[in-house]
Order: C-alpha cells, then structure tokens, then sequence
C-alpha cells in the first residue's frame, strides 16, 4: 500500500515529521528575524493585517513562502538522491509538498476571513445601535474585500481537487501495479480481484478525501493556536473556574480531546467488526459466483449459511454503532453550545464587542475541529481500517508471511478447486 508508492515510506514518513516539527520550531522561535534580514519583516506590534487579497501579499506571508520552498527543497532534494530509482519518487515527494502548501494556503484564507469578520460585525453593530457616521460604502467595500477572500478560497477548492485527484490515482495504480507483479502469489487468495480492482481504489478514494482533511487539521493547528491563545486576552473568567489564564486556548485543547477520547473508546470494535463484515459479504458473494458455472455450488443449505454469517455481523454492528451514536451525537449537541456557555461571564460583562466574538468563535472552532479530527470521521476512519486490514493479509503472501486463519482456509479450498479436472 506504501512502499508502491513512497519510497521506505517508515523512513519517508517519519523523516518527514521530524522535519517538520523543525521546521516549525524554526518558523516560530527565530523565522520572523530571519524575515526581517531578507527585507520580510512580520507586522510591526498593534499593527492589523490588511482586509481582502492583500492579506495574501504581506511580508511575513511572502517570506512564509518562500522559507516553506527553502525547506521542502533541501527535503525533497535529499529524498531524490536516497531514491533515485523508486517509478513514483516526484509524485510522492513534490506531490505531497505540493498538497501540504494549498492546504497552509486554504488556512490562511481562512485566517483571511477570520480577520475581515472582526471589523465587519463591529460595523454592523454599530449601525445597528444607530451611531452617526456608518455609510453604505464601508459595507460596500467589505462585501468587496470578502468576494476577494472567496475568490482566492473558491480557486483553492477548485486546484486542490484536481491535484488531490491525479495524485491519489497514481498511488492507486502504484498499488495496482505492484500488485500484479505478484499475482501469482495472490491469485488463490479468497477475494483477490475485489481486493486488488475495489480495496484499493477504496483505499485511493478514502485515503484522498481522509488525508486531505487531517493535512488541513494540522494546518489549521499551526496557524489558529497561536491566534486562539492572543485572543484568550478578551476572556477573562470561566463560568465555575473563574479565572485561567490563555482560558480559551486551553479550553479548546481539553475539550477536542475529550471528545477524541469518548469516541474512540465508544468505537474500538467497529474496525475489526467492519472488517469481518467484508469477509462475510465477500465468501457470501464468491460462493455465488461459482453458482453460476458449477450447478453443484450455491446450494441453499450453503448459502443459507454463508447469509446467516452476513445478518449475525450485520446485527453485531447495529448494537455496537448504537452506543457509538449515542456518545457521537451527544458530544456534537454538547458542543454546539460549549462555546457559548464558556463566554457568558464575558457576555454579561460587556468585555467583547460582536466582531471580537465572531473572531473567537471562528478561532476556536477551526482548533475544536482539527483536533477532532477522529470525532469528525471516526466511521470514515472505520471503514479505511478494514479496508487496510484486507490489503495487510493480502501482502501477507507476497513476503511469504502466514496469512490469516480465515484467508488460510480460502486459499486452501482454491488450491483444491484448481487441482479438479474442468
């Protein structure tokens, strides 16, 4: 599933965190001198970033982009070298660096946004408070500077798609290929065109929607922390606690991890269970395939069986997902309401105006959604494991490995079936 495509992906992959959680570090400690001695510098203390599509094109956002090229180059270019000979080491490495950057992009405009809200919502409560001054060309202007912000988001959307696209495909046909040169250790496994034709464009079309989304989850981390913790200055106590400084910050923090955590416990059986379920549905499918040929197959005995193996894992996983729906939507209607209930202390004391809280709330919930990143997708995230597990006992054959004790009696009956004249 990996090394088709990357190359000594355990080395590829954990290089690559190590060098960005560097390259973090840098960024965040000593990156904006090193802005400001290359004629970069950040915003200068108390000054607001611009409104619109000028955000894009500050100092300290052109100087990002150009240290992220700095660091990727030296990354990729070291990558290159180690792999010279892997078929898919460009769309591996410049492909992944190319996605990392649209998903930063996407953020920013979404940090974009977050900064246009603030002065927008305090103009429309000025107005509606009926203040003398307000004039239709400053909301006509502010509609002008979203309509940029969305532009740059919509033409974001549209490349990220397009790319992610190309991108998971050829991992598909990495795997596809690789697979094949093996099909002779494979073919007698049970299942194995499903697993080699559908697993693995599954795999491809989960793992491009699932990947995209925890790249954006990291990104929107590095990015919103560090606002969520300046504007935890307008937030001064907590209903119950009371005072706690960066309150926010840390808030969003426990609050995402708990959820991860409930949901994960509440749903640590569905992976193996949606894993059998494919076993099941697929001996059930295969039995009845060779049905069509062999008149002495698919008898109803046998298929009644194989069928009451569906329904059994079938009614299994309707019991387990109960009580993992109920933990699932009870934190999401819980969370609808943290937020607000936290700031009522704040509310009650006039602290914030309803530009400050519209920046809060975007703030903490872009943080409260990636780190709830499994809470979000955890069925999605189900699914990919057993998909993964499928594709895991597949290779099992190609290294010579014991396949698993169901595969074990699959391959078994097909060496037997094969052994009979035609």
């Amino acid at each position: 599933m990996f090394h088709s495509f990357f190359p000594k992906p355990k080395l590829f992959f954990t290089s690559g965190a190590l060098w960005s959680i560097i390259c973090i570090i840098v960024w965040y400690t000593v990156g904006p001198q090193l802005g400001a001695a290359v004629g970069l510098p950040p915003l200068a203390p108390g000054e607001k970033p611009p409104i619109g599509l000028a955000y894009f094109f500050t100092p300290d956002n052109l100087w990002f982009y150009l240290y992220f090229t700095i660091f990727v180059a030296i990354f990729g270019g070291a990558w290159k070298i180690i792999a010279r000979d892997h078929p898919w080491v460009n769309w591996s490495i410049w492909g992944s660096a190319f996605i990392i950057f649209i998903a930063y992009f996407a953020v920013q405009a979404s940090v974009a946004l977050n900064n246009w809200r603030g002065p927008f919502f305090d103009l429309l409560q000025d107005a509606l408070a009926g203040k003398p001054g307000i004039t239709t060309t400053q909301f006509y202007t502010l509609q002008l500077r979203f309509l940029e912000i969305g532009f740059v988001g919509v033409t974001l959307n549209v490349v990220t798609a397009f790319f992610t696209n190309h991108y998971v495909f050829r991992w598909r046909t990495a795997m596809n290929d690789f697979y094949m040169s093996k099909w002779d250790k494979l073919r007698h496994i049970e299942g194995a065109s499903q697993r080699v034709q559908e697993d693995t464009m599954r795999f491809a079309n989960i793992l491009e929607g699932l990947g995209v989304t925890l790249i954006n989850s990291v990104m929107t981390l590095v990015v919103f922390l560090p606002l969520l913790f300046n504007m935890s200055q307008h937030v001064a106590d907590l209903p119950i606690i009371g005072a706690v400084p960066h309150a926010l910050f840390w808030l969003a923090i426990a609050w995402s991890l708990f959820g991860t955590a409930l949901l994960a416990l509440a749903g640590i059986k569905l992976p193996g269970l949606n894993f059998k379920n494919q076993r099941v549905e697929a001996a059930y499918r295969k039995e009845l395939v060779y049905g069509e040929d062999h008149a002495d197959r698919a008898q109803p005995v046998t298929v009644r069986e194989l069928f009451g193996n569906v329904r059994r894992n079938y009614f299994r996983m309707y019991w387990h997902y109960l009580y993992f729906n109920i933990a699932r939507y009870s934190y999401g209607q819980l969370d609808a309401i943290f937020l607000n209930f936290i700031l009522i202390p704040t509310f009650v004391a006039g602290k914030i105006t309803m530009g400050i809280w519209q920046q809060i709330a975007t703030a903490f919930g872009e943080v409260s959604n990636s780190f709830q990143y499994l809470v979000n997708y955890w069925s999605t995230i189900i699914e990919l494991l057993s998909i993964h597990k499928r594709l895991k006992a597949f290779e099992a054959a190609i290294s010579d490995e014991p396949l698993p004790d169901i595969d074990q009696r699959y391959l078994e009956r097909g060496a037997a079936e094969d052994a009979q004249p035609a």
